[in-house]
């Protein structure tokens, strides 16, 4: 189908005549200050390496009795697929930490 120059004529003006889109200003916000700690347990000191990228109340609104297995694969989840810089030590001091105060 082809225009003819009448219809090319009143399309460009039909587009010319229509609003130009608003460019929305980027939204921005402030966030709450952190108030959740991690809970006191041996390997909490550990355990400070998640909250760079993890908030305290994060840890704690994790599926409650998991368990270890589930601990576990989260950290080596954390550290293979985001490359979370943790080593195998801390990782064993973590998943300890985690399955008893957050079981």
């Amino acid at each position: 189908m082809t225009m003819t120059p009448l219809s090319r004529l009143l399309f460009a003006a039909l587009f010319a005549a229509s609003p130009v889109p608003a460019v929305a200003a980027p939204l921005t916000y402030e966030l709450p200050d952190d108030t959740a700690e991690l809970r006191p347990g041996p390997g909490m000191e550990n355990a400070i390496l998640c909250l760079p990228c993890h908030s305290a109340d994060y840890m704690s609104t994790q599926p409650p009795g998991k368990g270890r297995a589930f601990w576990n694969a989260e950290v080596q989840k954390m550290i293979k697929v985001f490359n979370a810089p943790i080593d195998s030590g801390d990782a064993a001091v973590i998943v300890d930490y985690l399955t008893a105060a957050y079981p």
